[in-house]
């Protein structure tokens, strides 16, 4: 199961996270805002001038084109169906990950809802964030859970290269590796870090 190449690989990736750390606090400074904890906080003067570029909620209704307005609620409609899969993982990390022994996805590192913050937003802008995050957000959360169930019950690579895959993918055994699968496969179902090496 080691390989040093996908090892070399992921230790990139990392070091690549890293820069781009680097480069968002450089960017934090840059438009006078620092996270404290969860929260951004804009510096006082930098607050004054964003929330002066606030539109009003009517000028945003006014300006929408029709299309926009006749498509809103097949938009806001689909919050039905994110609702419902939301309940549905919920209940299947809740009754099934302890069973198996895989440790439960933290809801909160996936729902980010600091753009409601920003001060230059009206308050349909600002639902509208609130409605995208929680939606890639539980699509994101949802996709690790499925990603943990996968490095638990098949943690194979497809013969094939899918147009995106998770993460923990890295870490899977090679199609067509049955001695690694059958070799590896407790040690993998044990490990549950960020990649599952």
């Amino acid at each position: 199961m080691n390989n040093p190449r996908l090892d070399e690989l992921l230790a990139r990736i990392h070091e690549l996270e890293q820069t781009l750390e680097a480069d968002l606090a450089v960017q934090r400074e840059r438009l006078h805002y620092r996270l404290e904890g969860h929260r951004a906080r804009f510096e006082g003067e930098a607050a004054k001038l964003l929330h002066g570029m606030r539109r009003s909620s009517w000028r945003t209704l006014i300006d929408a084109p029709i299309l926009f307005l006749l498509t809103a609620p097949v938009i806001y409609g689909v919050f039905f169906p994110l609702l419902l899969l939301d309940l549905a993982v919920s209940l299947y990390q809740w009754a099934c990950f302890p069973v198996y022994g895989i440790p439960r996805v933290k809801r909160s590192d996936y729902f980010v809802y600091d753009r409601t913050l920003l001060p230059y937003l009206n308050v349909i802008e600002k639902f509208n964030c609130l409605y995208c995050s929680y939606g890639n957000g539980l699509i994101a959360w949802a996709r690790e859970i499925v990603a943990r169930t996968e490095q638990y019950w098949c943690p194979i690579k497809h013969a094939r290269k899918a147009a995106l895959q998770h993460q923990r993918q890295a870490a899977f055994f090679d199609y067509g590796d049955g001695t690694t699968y059958r070799a590896e496969l407790e040690r993998l179902r044990r490990r549950w870090d960020a990649a599952g090496k």
